[in-house]
């Protein structure tokens, strides 16, 4: 398994593959043996990192290694790891090249396609290009959302049988004792990047502050990228001066106490292949209003409020209504505290394994 998405400050994506591979781990019947690949030229892959995980690192600069397997299709796999493998886990769209292995790509979101502005260096340059034809050569692609394998299945020509579905589960904190002592926060979590929309929640917390001008500090936690500097400069003048707190990347521990601040959670995403947010923000107790776009509905259920994320004035109402309602807030916090229950990372694992053998018996199949 392709470890590198989870190798240094994990977002979604690296929180996904390094929980994964924890519960992989944990569930292992005594045949399997799960391997975690990295390769960089600075960040190291600790074998503590996933205790009962073998690991192989490798001091090669990521852009080359990138270049050579993307669009070289070299050198294949064994090569790199230094000996064979039956199954070859992408944890990205591209596959990684194996002689004999079967192979299998994930696709979170299919975003890139369709912005891929929005995207970085090799992602942009390789995965609108490739991801399509590398999913159609896959021996099994792997989804986090009902959402996402539909739009594999419809837009990449990928058969549905070939389709395997392992939803995230959800953090083992426990449920918070009671709501922020303190008045609490409006609270948003992610890769501060445009596809977030970002700039509509601003909108909203404006139109909020009109009408309640002691509403709770809007606090936006993430990494910010280079693209949405703009949205800095903004909270920087009024009416947003003083009312908007950014606390760049959260580490994974400190994420509960982060959530234990929070009145209300907001997540006005354009897409997302699943917002894994959600479900630790109902976790927490942490009642949750998000956008109705992509695979966020299905992380929602109906323990939510879900709005339209271009209407600034629907977001800051939907705002509005759970800061000024403790009855509200209490109900949606029970019902996403249940509902956050169904997820389970080991239920994720077992839906990978059956997707390794999926992928083994196509193998098989294709090649004899």
């Amino acid at each position: 398994m392709d470890y590198r998405p989870a190798l240094r400050q994990r977002t979604g994506v690296g929180e996904y593959v390094h929980e994964v591979a924890r519960a992989l781990v944990a569930t292992a019947p005594p045949d399997e043996s799960l391997v975690l690949f990295s390769a960089s030229w600075k960040d190291r892959l600790a074998a503590s990192t996933v205790p009962g995980a073998a690991t192989i690192d490798r001091a090669i600069p990521v852009s080359a290694l990138n270049f050579a397997w993307h669009r070289l299709g070299w050198p294949p796999l064994e090569w790199v790891a230094g000996g064979p493998v039956d199954v070859a886990q992408a944890t990205h769209p591209l596959l990684l090249p194996s002689r004999r292995a079967a192979r299998l790509v994930t696709i979170y979101d299919l975003d890139f396609l369709d912005h891929p502005e929005r995207t970085q260096r090799e992602i942009k340059r390789d995965y609108p290009a490739l991801a399509g034809s590398h999913a159609r050569a896959a021996d099994q692609v792997i989804v986090i959302s009902q959402h996402t394998a539909r739009e594999v299945e419809s837009r990449l020509g990928v058969p549905r049988s070939r389709i395997s579905i392992c939803v995230p589960g959800a953090p083992s904190w426990s449920r918070r004792d009671g709501e922020p002592r303190s008045g609490g926060c409006i609270l948003f979590l992610g890769t501060i990047e445009p596809r977030k929309n970002l700039g509509r929640l601003l909108d909203a917390y404006e139109r909020l502050l009109v009408v309640a001008p002691h509403a709770p500090p809007l606090v936006l936690a993430g990494r910010v990228t280079p693209e949405a500097e703009a949205l800095v400069d903004r909270t920087r003048t009024a009416p947003l001066a003083g009312r908007v707190e950014w606390t760049g990347y959260v580490q994974a521990d400190q994420r509960p106490a982060l959530f234990s601040r929070a009145l209300v959670f907001v997540l006005p995403s354009h897409t997302e292949g699943f917002g894994m947010p959600v479900i630790e923000a109902m976790t927490s107790g942490v009642p949750v209003i998000a956008a109705d776009r992509g695979a966020i509905p299905e992380a929602v259920g109906g323990a939510g409020i879900l709005v339209d994320p271009d209407d600034a004035e629907a977001m800051a109402a939907a705002l509005q209504r759970v800061v000024g309602d403790p009855a509200l807030r209490q109900r949606m916090s029970d019902d996403g505290w249940q509902h956050a229950r169904q997820f389970q990372w080991t239920r994720t694992a077992q839906g990978v394994r059956e997707a390794w053998h999926l992928a083994r018996e196509h193998r098989r199949a294709a090649h004899g």
